[in-house]
């Protein structure tokens, strides 16, 4: 749900205040836990460090996040893999065409150094 017009976007004013008259090539990472914070035009140019949970992950701010939240750019759960009987047959002949890639390449440089 949006948030009231009447009340404006929010933006966390301590990151305002730490944002304010410096450069964006001058500062670091900025560490925030503030994931509900919306992404304001000033703040184009700078790296955000935005808590997940567990670590502060990196986030550099362009002009096409400027109205989005920061929580949206830090996922706080690890995507793995879809999985499935097909997806290990896969996985098993590319490995399997790597190590018969590997063995070929072997003997081709056997075969030159003789």
């Amino acid at each position: 749900m949006s948030r009231s017009l009447k009340k404006g976007p929010y933006v966390d004013p301590r990151l305002l205040k730490k944002i304010a008259g410096k450069k964006p090539e001058d500062t670091g990472v900025i560490k925030t836990w503030s994931r509900a914070c919306q992404i304001a035009p000033e703040m184009v140019g700078f790296r955000f460090g935005v808590h997940n949970g567990r670590v502060h992950n990196e986030v550099f701010i362009s002009e096409e996040m400027v109205g989005h939240r920061l929580g949206e750019f830090s996922l706080t759960r690890k995507f793995l893999r879809h999985g499935g009987k097909m997806q290990k047959e896969l996985e098993a002949k590319k490995k399997e065409a790597e190590i018969t890639a590997a063995k070929a390449a072997k003997s081709e440089g056997t075969a030159a150094k003789k």
